[in-house]
């Protein structure tokens, strides 16, 4: 049984710990309402208040009145205070769910207030989370044996014929050990040069740990998390899809590489939304050539047979390959007219070209296109300079992680 306080605060009968503190959005929620009024959102205002009080079907209401908001247009013309409105609401709803002893459910609403909502509460959200997951993870058996994702090595002629045409007959992308930062500045960042960077992510305790099914699970499983479904972002079929991690889990392990309903969490700002992963890994020191700044951290986990298509970033991008292996090929800039980009705006940094079946009368300037490549091995980083087009697949189940980064005016000319 539950209570609620007048600030917001809810208790669970006979439980000390039963409360979700949040107190910046107690302090700054009559600003907030009296905002969201302003911009014509009355009734959304005067759910949340009702809310905030421990009333479910105002909390779920407003949450409701929230994410139309959201949806009510493309992202970017979304008024930032929605987002932030959506964040509260979130937070009202986690708190009743907290205080019904309802803790996974408060962690996907949290989650949903990470993924959608602004920034304004993040710290709050935060906070929240790491207390319900505590509650969460003592119904978790802490005994379980390690069970590996990837348990033993490939064969890549075997793989082989999985690869796009010309694979790994080329061009390959020069491995170097230990690379210099010195080395990296002017081999490679000032000459635009793509290479794979070997023994430098060996310290990271993620190396240790993300072949582990069992420890995703106890740091992530209830979490919630946006996948991909489909072969990729420009086929017809694909879609996107919120799931919880172990969901996701569950999903990689029964994957049938034949079907075109494959699972993939793709480009998403991960380690923002779950610190405890952010702490397995350590940002480059490549990263911070230039004097620039880091501008995303992204993860990418799959089962074998994930493909992102060619298409170019950008910024600087180091992709570290944490469990798995991948096979990535490299075409530089300037031959960006002979790969046929869409017209699209939203899609003109992708390749109308599918290398895992060319078309070769709509398409003949790609199939004489010099290029590099590789086979990406566990523990080892690609640099990918800016505006480079790049085809990725995973030939195995797969983490890995991108680090994109801009670099100055200066020296990026």
């Amino acid at each position: 049984m539950s209570t609620s306080s007048p600030d917001g605060k809810f208790t669970v009968a006979g439980d000390a710990d039963g409360v979700l503190e949040t107190p910046y959005l107690n302090s700054e929620l009559p600003n907030l309402l009296h905002r969201i009024a302003e911009e014509g959102g009355y009734a959304y205002a005067t759910m949340a208040s009702l809310a905030a009080t421990g009333d479910i079907r105002a909390a779920e209401a407003a949450k409701e009145m929230a994410w139309e908001q959201l949806h009510s247009g493309p992202w970017n013309s979304v008024v930032p205070i929605w987002r932030d409105a959506y964040s509260t609401s979130c937070m009202h709803l986690a708190k009743i769910h907290y205080g019904n002893c309802e803790f996974n459910q408060a962690i996907k609403v949290l989650d949903m207030g990470i993924i959608m909502g602004g920034m304004m509460f993040r710290d709050d959200l935060n906070a929240a989370i790491s207390k319900a997951m505590e509650k969460a993870r003592r119904s978790v058996d802490k005994s379980e044996s390690e069970i590996e994702f990837v348990s033993g090595d490939i064969n890549v002629a075997e793989v082989q014929h999985l690869l796009p045409r010309k694979s790994l007959s080329c061009k390959l992308v020069g491995k170097s050990s230990a690379l210099s930062l010195e080395a990296f500045l002017k081999d490679h960042y000032l000459s635009g040069s793509p290479v794979v960077i070997r023994d430098s992510m060996d310290h990271w305790p993620a190396k240790n740990k993300w072949n582990d099914m069992n420890y995703l699970r106890k740091v992530a499983g209830f979490r919630t998390i946006p996948v991909e479904v489909g072969k990729n972002y420009l086929c017809p079929e694909w879609k996107q899809e919120l799931i919880t991690f172990s969901e996701f889990i569950e999903r990689i392990r029964s994957n049938d590489t034949t079907t075109v309903e494959t699972t993939y969490l793709a480009q998403h700002q991960l380690f923002d939304q779950i610190q405890e992963l952010r702490q397995d890994i350590v940002i480059p020191d490549y990263c911070f050539t230039g004097g620039g700044e880091i501008r995303s951290l992204n993860a990418w986990f799959g089962p074998a047979g994930t493909v992102t298509p060619l298409h170019h970033d950008p910024h600087h991008n180091i992709l570290a390959q944490v469990v798995g292996k991948k096979y990535v090929r490299l075409y530089p800039a300037s031959l960006a007219d002979e790969l046929y980009p869409h017209s699209e705006t939203m899609l003109c940094n992708s390749s109308q070209v599918d290398l895992d079946n060319i078309d070769e009368k709509e398409f003949p300037k790609i199939l004489d296109l010099e290029f590099q490549d590789c086979i990406l091995e566990e523990g080892e980083m690609l640099y990918i300079p800016p505006k480079w087009w790049h085809y990725v697949r995973s030939l195995t189940t797969s983490f890995s992680v991108s680090f994109w980064w801009s670099g100055s005016e200066k020296l990026d000319g």
